[in-house]
């Protein structure tokens, strides 16, 4: 068996894993790898680098990626700087269950305890943001320990996990072994917990079906599919899982965010059976945990996850199992029960079809009309992207997701995350319109990546709604402290002059009826940025600042 130094094994680990891309900054502790990398691409290996401008963007993209293939998104950062900045990312990853792996350049072994240029212990920073936080000292470990982590990722709860890299081993040379792909292990539901469900079920009078979390495939969501249509069940997705159905069912019936339909909190609230397939019901999707009383979810909710731990975490359960979502799915897809629901799921449509119509604005720039418009004009696969912030309201209520695999965006509420997140998506699915909604301060925290759209080819459009402010904390400082703004003012660039200086297509809106031919010509042009100025006082469909104000 020939030697090879840790990092050459890495990048064979990597190649053996399917991996497509790996995103990045360069740093002087990971060198050994970017030579590796390098001898992979001269040699046709399959894996792509793609250079970033930020540690933040390069994880987010590495989020994204993971979001979209079900397998890890691979990032590398340097040590120190590198890897704080890349964070963030590892945070969304966790909080959204995507599998992902962050490596790090380290100080050598031997510097260790010094308080080394950039030194961190990096098990335990990332201990409470990762599944698995973990070093490898020594390089005849790098097979083993990467396909854990590979494994890690994504069993069970999806997350992600961090390695770091010490420098000198990676140019340490051994003899090792790299192993084959490796697929992830799934827990089924059993034949029991599916009779309990269609036992529950045909009890029920007004039943609630609600999905989300991560690890679908195809045959679960049409499994899961068949199971709601065969019982006339009104579904209803988790935070930021809009694309697990299509929104023009007529099951469909709305999701748990933020700013969500009053109706349907209060449908949720009258249901005597909820009945929770992916979904954590952490605080967003459950309303700052007011959706029920631990009593009555102990009466009506049906919990599964694919992690144990999760079942009982928040919400005593009338029954639990741990499974993994598509599993669980195909396990309920021939349970049917005699309905008696029939009027309460038209109603709960109809709740959404009334919720989802335009509003109107006080401004000249109707971000609810922009949205319809591009439901009309993209195609049904197109992706959509976002970071945070209140802009976000506008597209998640107004948005009509008809394609799996159509949102990218991040229930840690992590803003900057938009852009890069549809710069990766773009590299994924070159063949699809990609477009990122973002707000003026979420998109300035990601605005250099647009030197790595002209660099590797991507094609995303990115709409920035421009109120001079940071929206969301302007709400809050309205309500809290009415009239008196401090520190949430902001003073901007012209966008759409700011992406020509990168070489992108841009165009400027003033009105709504501008929209429709930027938004043809982008299309067109791509990669592309179109600036909306828009009022501040339309700081959220329904809401303005005014109104705020009076309380």
């Amino acid at each position: 068996m020939a030697k090879r130094t840790g990092a050459q094994l890495l990048v064979d680990v990597l190649t053996a894993q399917g991996t497509a891309r790996v995103f990045c900054v360069p740093g002087e502790s990971y060198l050994a790898v970017l030579d590796a990398l390098g001898d992979a691409k001269a040699s046709k290996a399959a894996i792509d680098t793609i250079v970033c401008r930020h540690e933040a963007s390069a994880a987010n993209m590495a989020e994204a990626t993971g979001k979209l293939t079900g397998r890890p998104g691979i990032c590398f950062v340097t040590r120190g700087p590198g890897a704080t900045q890349a964070s963030v990312g590892v945070h969304t990853a966790f909080q959204d269950s995507t599998p992902m792996i962050l490596f790090i350049g380290q100080v050598a072994r031997g510097d260790k305890g010094r308080e080394a240029f950039q030194e961190v212990d990096y098990a335990a920073f990332f201990g409470p943001l990762a599944k698995w936080a973990v070093e490898i000292d020594d390089a005849a470990r790098v097979p083993e320990i990467v396909e854990r982590a590979f494994a890690v990722a994504m069993q069970g709860r999806m997350g992600p996990v961090v390695i770091a890299l010490p420098e000198d081993m990676l140019i340490d040379e051994v003899e090792a072994r790299v192993g084959g792909r490796i697929e992830p292990v799934r827990a089924g539901l059993t034949a029991g917990a599916a009779d309990q469900v269609r036992d529950a079920l045909a009890a029920a009078e007004r039943p609630l079906l609600v999905l989300g979390g991560s690890g679908w495939d195809a045959a679960g969501r049409d499994a899961i599919g068949a199971f709601a249509a065969a019982n006339d069940l009104p579904v209803a997705l988790s935070f930021r899982r809009k694309d697990l159905i299509d929104n023009d069912s007529p099951l469909y019936v709305g999701d748990l965010g933020l700013s969500p339909n009053p109706k349907l909190i209060a449908r949720v609230k009258q249901a005597d059976l909820v009945i929770a397939i992916g979904a954590r019901l952490g605080e967003n999707p459950s309303q700052g945990y007011t959706l029920f009383t631990r009593a009555e979810s102990a009466q009506r909710l049906i919990h599964i996850h694919p992690s144990a731990e999760e079942i009982g975490r928040v919400w005593p359960v009338r029954f639990g199992a741990a499974a993994h979502v598509s599993e669980a799915a195909r396990a309920l897809q021939d349970v049917k029960v005699a309905v008696r629901w029939a009027a309460w799921r038209a109603e709960a449509r109809g709740d959404f079809e009334a919720f989802n119509a335009p509003v109107a604005v006080t401004g000249a720039v109707n971000p609810s009309a922009m949205v319809a418009h591009m439901d009309e004009a993209l195609r049904s696969d197109a992706i959509f992207t976002n970071g945070a912030g209140n802009f976000a309201v506008w597209l998640h209520r107004f948005h009509r997701h008809r394609a799996w695999k159509t949102q990218v965006a991040p229930t840690s509420g992590a803003m900057g995350y938009g852009y890069p997140a549809a710069i990766a998506s773009s590299l994924e699915h070159p063949d699809r319109e990609v477009v990122c909604v973002a707000g003026d301060g979420d998109f300035m925290m990601a605005a250099a990546e647009m030197a790595t759209v002209m660099r590797h080819g991507a094609k995303p459009i990115v709409i920035v709604l421009d109120n001079s402010a940071y929206g969301t904390i302007r709400a809050h400082q309205e309500r809290e402290y009415p009239a008196r703004v401090h520190a949430t003012e902001l003073v901007n660039p012209d966008f759409a002059a700011m992406a020509r200086s990168f070489g992108l297509f841009a165009a400027s809106v003033d009105k709504t009826e501008e929209f429709a031919a930027a938004l043809a010509e982008a299309r067109q042009r791509a990669p592309a940025l179109i600036h909306v100025k828009m009022s501040v006082e339309d700081i959220a469909p329904g809401r303005t600042i005014s109104a705020i104000r009076k309380g």
